[in-house]
């Protein structure tokens, strides 16, 4: 196993065995359509099927795909069980990948009722993850005028515990681009709005100053923002807040909206400082870590020397670890963690490979490798079907992932 740097993205301690993709989405049947601009389609892997199927697995049969008719589309709301596979259905991490990929299928498409799915799954979320777990009421900090500033529960299945709910960093700043990017899709302010309220609901609560001055930042906190429950770094927390934080600026710039002079300065000023801490932009040898380091960087490798410095020693990495003859790829299915190798695949494609076809033949072969599972049922504890499912679907189209997809609005 390889050595993670500090606390990673999605924590391995709940992990018991590799979850596998279900046989369904190697089986059913999807609807014939010519391939519009941006489609994926002439890729072996057929990844636009494939991306259909497995958003189809975790949030059930779309209306898109069985009812063409508006009534479908507004009425549709996301399973409860399984679903995403969180507490009442509901979990942040797989719920912002299914967002972004429903995001994508509506461009890939052409669909925009894709997008009307996409609205009434960031309401369904907004309405379990933002209160208390009984659905009794509003997180503590939350009110009725401003419901995100109580930040979004994880969705874990127990309440207490090593591995219950309460809220992670990592969590939030992806649920808040999914917004960012839906705002981009629609050209509709509201979400982009939701994004930077909930970003400067929970930036006190993950961000401290230590007693000789310098910043921190905390992992996990506990439901109501008020407890800190694992103090711990994430490797990857501030400059995702950097960047993250930054693109919700832009984006509310290029809306024209008002007061946007210093908006999420301060917030962005922090996760500056601690990224400039020693090591805090180390590369990791973690798939996943690696991958959504890939993502990042990719926003700012034209900018900013940081981001082009860690996306190549990245790119090294990458081509290490994704070697057939490495240890990660030698390993049999059980003993691979499928989402988070489609981390990895999702960073490379949107950080770009330089040309090098035998690095992207090697995500490809990571893809097929997953493909070829479909027909396996997992022993988990924890279910982590649904996460490997929507990761799986990034992975073959990142789409709303990639900076410059969603035109005309450019950030």
């Amino acid at each position: 196993m390889f050595k993670l740097i500090r606390t990673s993205y999605l924590s391995l301690h709940s992990i018991r065995r590799v979850p596998t993709i279900t046989s369904r989405m190697a089986s059913s049947s999807s609807t014939s359509r010519s391939s519009p601009p941006n489609s994926t389609t002439s890729d072996p892997l057929d990844p636009l099927s494939l991306s259909q199927k497995a958003t189809q697995l975790v949030y059930g049969p779309l209306p898109v795909v069985v009812d063409q008719s508006a009534y479908a589309y507004a009425n549709w709301n996301p399973p409860s069980s399984p679903g995403a596979g969180g507490h009442l259905g509901r979990y942040l991490w797989t719920d912002a990948f299914g967002l972004l990929n429903l995001i994508t299928l509506s461009r890939e498409l052409s669909n925009p009722g894709y997008l009307t799915l996409a609205r009434n799954l960031v309401r369904s979320v907004h309405q379990t993850l933002g209160r208390t777990r009984d659905q009794k009421s509003l997180l503590p900090l939350a009110t009725d005028s401003s419901p995100l500033k109580g930040g979004l529960r994880i969705g874990k299945m127990d309440e207490c515990g090593s591995d219950g709910d309460g809220q992670y960093h990592h969590y939030l700043t992806i649920w808040m681009f999914a917004l960012n990017r839906l705002s981009l899709a629609t050209g509709e302010k509201e979400w982009n709005r939701m994004a930077i309220e909930l970003a400067g609901g929970i930036h006190p609560y993950f961000v401290f100053r230590r007693e000789n001055g310098t910043k921190r930042m905390v992992w996990k906190v506990s439901m109501d923002l008020k407890k800190v429950l694992v103090p711990s770094e994430g490797h990857l927390d501030a400059a995702t807040g950097y960047v993250v934080y930054s693109l919700l600026k832009r984006t509310a710039e290029g809306f024209g909206e008002e007061n946007t002079g210093r908006l999420l300065d301060d917030e962005i000023n922090d996760y500056k400082e601690i990224m400039a801490g020693e090591g805090k932009l180390s590369v990791s040898a973690d798939p996943l870590d690696l991958g959504m380091g890939l993502w990042m960087c990719h926003f700012f490798c034209g900018e900013e020397g940081w981001a082009r410095k860690m996306g190549e020693e990245s790119l090294d990495v990458a081509r290490k670890l994704l070697d057939e003859k490495g240890p990660l790829m030698k390993r049999d299915a059980a003993r691979r963690l499928a989402f988070r190798e489609f981390g990895s695949c999702l960073g490379l494609r949107c950080y770009g490979m330089a040309g090098d076809d035998e690095l992207e033949g090697k995500v490809r072969g990571v893809l097929k490798f997953w493909e070829r599972y479909l027909d396996g049922e997992t022993e988990d504890l924890e279910d982590l079907r649904p996460i490997s499912l929507v990761m799986f679907a990034s992975a073959l189209i990142p789409g709303a992932f990639r900076d410059g997809y969603l035109e005309p609005v450019q950030v």
